[in-house]
């Protein structure tokens, strides 16, 4: 429970492809920009995958 005066963090979202041959260039891509990676799903088909990420609504 927040008490009087604290704030609550408010979150946005982003799910982008990743592509295996660079898959570490594009996460840190995403982290310069202040994305957090929560998880990685397979998407359409088993070898396509999808990054989950979320950051901080910036006031």
């Amino acid at each position: 429970m927040s008490s009087p005066g604290s704030s609550v963090t408010t979150w946005e979202y982003l799910t982008a492809p990743v592509l295996i041959h660079s898959t570490q260039a594009i996460l840190n891509n995403f982290g310069r920009d202040g994305w957090e990676l929560v998880a990685v799903t397979t998407g359409a088909s088993p070898e396509q995958l999808v990054a989950w990420f979320k950051r901080p609504v910036r006031g």
